[in-house]
Order: structure tokens, then sequence, then C-alpha cells
């Protein structure tokens, strides 16, 4: 596809979802269009790299990679959150892998250290070098910023404010108890699709009865309309039988609702995305999250995370209960990941063409498409 073209099947993205087309193809089969996205979208913007609590204490780190590139998430003695350049100073050495607590960061393979908000404290040597300056020698420093129990991270220093980004984000979400949630369990996977096809049909009623009829299906009653928002996330809240956590033969092991809940958030699940790459599912008593990475244009490492409430993990007997939750989300991503990796399949190939949107089921997809056909008609 040509630029000409390419300009063309981007506008038709335009609209909501009684009008708008899909993304073109090509959008998810092009490395092009891919090291496009993270030069520009991934390092241009805001994203989200999940839940605050995977450093909850003073020291706790945590090393992340994130298209094409690698930082480290940590807190300092005071509770701030840092998000550091995984990249020493001196000679470039990768300085932390994996999750941990630290006093400090101290490079393997000349001894540089720093602190926890990664100021230069110790570099063997170099005083004997003329004009060097521990106070011009620190880590490489990214904006990051807390919100309802999620971390953001921006590696432009010139992209506008966070809260200007989410607009009413924190508004829509106010019914659940978001940032007191306890993360449970983190896991890592890659699939062989397109990062955007995984949020996708994360975000999308269409395919519940198709690819997962005997597992989740009978839970989901047909959604709500789309909210309307002001910022770059969609949202859509849908009510179900029993909790939208639990596969649908195992009610029985419902646990208790999130403290605080009323009206309709009592009754069902929000389906939250926020451009471009974290989405989450805030039911009545547990949120999942997922956040996607591009690996290439057909690959894309996948982050899922469950949380629940303090409340609930002191209950007695908990532990079996919270193993149903998990299994849910496994059993619902072992459906999703084949239909995924037939779509990409499908999305290569050259005859491939743009749709159109179930209007009720897929405006969180026709709302990103929008979002994203914007951000990349501005790139070309």
């Amino acid at each position: 596809m040509n630029l000409t073209d390419l300009k063309q099947a981007l506008a038709r993205c335009a609209g909501d979802a009684q009008t708008a087309m899909s993304l073109p193809p090509v959008c998810y089969v092009d490395d092009a269009i891919t090291q496009l996205e993270i030069d520009h979208i991934f390092r241009g913007g805001w994203i989200g790299v999940g839940r605050a609590d995977q450093v909850r204490n003073p020291g706790d780190y945590v090393a992340l990679d994130i298209a094409d590139q690698s930082l480290i998430l940590l807190r300092d003695k005071d509770g701030s959150l840092h998000a550091l350049a995984n990249s020493c100073r001196h000679r470039a050495m990768r300085l932390m892998d994996g999750a941990g607590n630290c006093r400090g960061i101290r490079c393997p393979f000349h001894s540089w250290a720093y602190r926890l908000d990664g100021s230069l404290v110790a570099a063997p040597h170099m005083d004997q070098v003329p004009g060097f300056d521990k106070a011009d020698n620190g880590l490489v420093r990214y904006r990051v910023k807390e919100r309802l129990g999620f971390v953001f991270v921006c590696l432009n220093p010139d992209a506008p404010k966070l809260d200007a980004v989410l607009g009413d984000f924190a508004k829509l979400h106010m019914p659940w108890p978001l940032e007191t949630l306890v993360t449970t369990r983190r896991r890592e996977t890659e699939v062989a699709c397109n990062w955007k096809a995984f949020i996708e049909v994360f975000n999308e009623y269409y395919h519940l009865p198709f690819v997962h009829p005997n597992s989740i299906d009978d839970v989901y009653a047909p959604p709500d309309p789309p909210d309307e928002v002001t910022g770059d996330y969609v949202s859509q809240f849908g009510a179900t039988e029993g909790t939208g956590g639990l596969l649908q033969d195992e009610q029985d092991k419902a646990l208790p609702p999130m403290p605080g809940l009323t009206g309709r958030a009592q009754s069902g699940v929000r389906y939250t995305w926020a451009f471009p790459n974290m989405t989450f599912a805030a039911s009545t008593d547990a949120l999942w999250v997922y956040e996607a990475y591009p690996l290439g244009a057909g690959r894309c490492k996948v982050v899922q995370t469950a949380c629940f409430p303090p409340e609930t993990l002191a209950l007695a007997g908990v532990s079996d209960r919270l193993n149903a939750y998990h299994d849910r989300l496994d059993a619902a991503l072992a459906e999703d990941v084949p239909a995924l990796e037939s779509q990409q399949c499908g999305l290569a190939h050259p005859d491939a063409q743009q749709g159109r949107f179930q209007p009720l089921l897929e405006p969180n997809v026709a709302g990103f498409g929008r979002w994203y056909a914007q951000k990349l008609a501005e790139i070309l």
C-alpha cells in the first residue's frame, strides 16, 4: 500500500462505530509501521506499565523492557516512584534485570553506583578525570506518575501532562476502589499477533459466543452503549450474570464485592482501554489488567495482572477461590490466543480489507482505531 492509499484508508477510521472502518490490515503486518509506532507512539507519549504495587516498598524495583526500551521502575526511601534508563552513564552497561529490592543501583561492569533516584553517588577513580562532576552523570530519568493504582511512564519530555491526556479517566472509574487493590499475580507471555489485535479482542463482546461459548459467554449480558469520555481512552460497561471474574460454571466461588460499590457498578464489569497499550476490566470483585508491547509486527509481549481488595485477601480460606479467578483468566486467554494467531494470518493476506464494526459490541475497538489513525496520519 502506497502512502496516499494508506492515508486514505486511515481517514476511513474517523467517526464512531456506526460509520467508521477498521484499521487497514497493513497496520498489523508491516514492520515499518510497527517501528513508527515504537518511535512515535510508545516513545512519544504516556504508556501504561501496569500496577504501582509492582514496587510497593522502599527499594523495590523492576526492570521493564518495553518497545525497544529498557527502564528501571523503582520506589525510593520516601515512597516516590522513579523511572530510570536501564543503562549506565559510563559505558552503557545494562544495570538491572528482573525484580527485587535494593539499597541503590550498582553497575556490574565498573561499579558506578547510583541512588534510588538515579543520581550518581560513586564512580571509582573518576575523581582523577579533569572536570568530571557526579551531578552531571546521573541516570537518564523519565516522567512517571501513579493514577488509581496504575503507573504511567513517558519517555518524551515534551509530551503533555498526564492528566491532560487522561481527561475524565479518574471520574469515570470513581465507583471502584482501584487505588487500593492488591496484585495477586503478574504473568508475562508472548503471542504471535500484533499488539493492537491483542488488546482489541479484550475490548469487544462480538467474539464471546464464538470463541468462549463454554467458558465465559453465559456470564455476559449485552453491554451498555459506550461511554462518552474526554481523554485518550475508551470505556464500556456491561451487566453480568454473577461475576465476570469467574468461569460460568464456577460462579459458586465468587468473592465478596469490592467495598463501597454502589449502583450499576455492583452488577457488571467495566472494560477500559487506556491508549495505547494498557487495558483492564473492573468487575464487582476483581480487577484484571493487560499490557501489550510490540515485538515486531506479528508478535507481542503480553503482561497479565490480577488484583483484589485487601479486605478480600484477608478472608479465611481465600486462596482456593483466588485460584479460580486466576484459572478463569488463563482459560479465556487460552481460547483467545488461537483466534488471534489465526486472525494475524488473515491480516497478512494480500487481499485483506478494512471492515465495518458492530456498533454496540465493538465500540472500544472503533474508538481506539479513530485515535490511532489520527496519530499515525500525523506521523506519516
